[in-house]
């Protein structure tokens, strides 16, 4: 088992993952298929099945080395959360969190990186050229107000606020930059239904309390129905 690690450290999950299929599952082949799926969970939320911030910040960082200025970085907090808990309890609040992870995946797509990075707050760092964004974020909030039916037949109405922000707006690649811009955009837009991007002054925006406080005066897309 020693000897599998060493290995794993060497040519990493990707080579390990070839080489377990490439071979019958006995030896140290079965041990490399239990790391890949130890490594899997590692990196995954098992509610959300999202990122988790450590594997969402290294993806999310290669993505925007790669594709500098096409690329959008979206900050989503659910709304009313807290009151989702006590009134559906948080059986209902998980089925909301797994709910919010699905349909992120399926806006997002694939190559992107998208995660959950505490609570009830997500992240989503994918290419999105400025000729899409505003169509493209007016879907994902619609996507975000759509009820989520639990299993007990219960309807539950749910929403999220959502900011962005972008490289070519703001003028830089970092990612903390771009995610604080981002959030102090969602601020703006808290309860409003609507997706704002970020533009410089959110850069400047003072921390509140870990957060940051948005400021009036910026484009908002989408509002919900």
């Amino acid at each position: 088992m020693d000897s599998v690690l060493h290995t794993t450290g060497r040519f990493g999950p990707r080579t390990l993952l070839i080489t377990a299929a490439a071979v019958p599952l006995t030896g140290w082949a079965v041990h490399a298929t239990v790391l890949l799926k130890q490594i899997a969970a590692k990196e995954k939320d098992p509610l959300t099945g999202l990122l988790r911030r450590d594997a969402y910040t290294t993806r999310a960082r290669r993505i925007l080395a790669r594709h500098g200025d096409s690329v959008t970085v979206v900050m989503v907090d659910a709304d009313h959360f807290k009151q989702i808990n006590d009134t559906a309890g948080h059986s209902g609040g998980d089925a909301v969190l797994a709910a919010f992870g699905a349909r992120i995946t399926a806006w997002a797509g694939l190559r992107v990186a998208a995660g959950r990075l505490g609570g009830d707050e997500f992240a989503v760092v994918l290419e999105l050229p400025a000729g899409r964004r505003e169509q493209r974020l007016a879907q994902l909030v619609r996507m975000l107000h759509t009820p989520v039916t639990l299993d007990d037949g219960r309807t539950l109405k749910v929403a999220a606020s959502v900011g962005a922000a972008a490289p070519d707006v703001l003028g830089t690649r970092d990612l903390i930059v771009l995610q604080r811009a981002a959030d102090a955009a969602l601020y703006d837009g808290k309860h409003s239904g609507r997706a704002v991007l970020a533009t410089p002054a959110h850069a400047t925006v003072p921390s509140i309390n870990g957060r940051r406080a948005g400021r009036p005066g910026t484009a908002v897309w989408g509002r919900a129905a």
